[in-house]
């Protein structure tokens, strides 16, 4: 089955994952995202970058500077995109609650990627609230994956139902 095939027809005012590029693209957002954990808003920003790229929905990169930094601790944990580079990983612990490597992070992102270098992006799944300007998203399936699905966005999505288990 190609990949044309299997694309959702997408709405008015909907976005097709199968639209985005592939090498991924960053993109500046003003939407507002905000981020609970533990009961503690640990992200509040209007500040971030998407991440875009064919067939997943879009990761959310936050600046330090809007995300409560003393709960957040660097981890050895380390994975490698093509396109990204190298990828640090971040645990979260606020009020006795912990959530191992639930942020990822590029340090020394690959040419083409620099504007997101230091910021944050969250596992959704990980998190008690994630939204963008006021909508809960839905985290991506997977577990690997860690795009932010919002009503505007149409599917599938890759590591989701009927993505052919890819």
């Amino acid at each position: 089955m190609s990949d044309q095939s299997q694309q959702q027809s997408s709405q008015p005012n909907q976005e097709s994952v199968w639209d985005y590029p592939r090498p991924p693209r960053v993109e500046p957002t003003g939407k507002r995202i905000r981020i609970v954990f533990n009961g503690v808003t640990i992200v509040d920003s209007t500040r971030a970058y998407r991440v875009l790229e064919t067939s997943h929905p879009p990761a959310y990169y936050i600046p330090p500077e809007d995300i409560r930094m003393e709960y957040f601790n660097l981890t050895s944990r380390h994975t490698f995109c093509e396109y990204k580079g190298a990828a640090s990983y971040w645990t979260v612990k606020v009020n006795g609650k912990t959530a191992p490597d639930c942020a990822w992070s590029y340090e020394a992102p690959s040419p083409g990627y620099e504007t997101i270098k230091g910021c944050l992006a969250f596992y959704a799944s990980h998190m008690d609230t994630c939204t963008v300007d006021g909508e809960t998203v839905t985290p991506q399936a997977g577990g690997f994956y860690g795009g932010w699905i919002t009503t505007n966005l149409a599917g599938p999505f890759k590591g989701g139902p009927g993505s052919l288990g890819w």
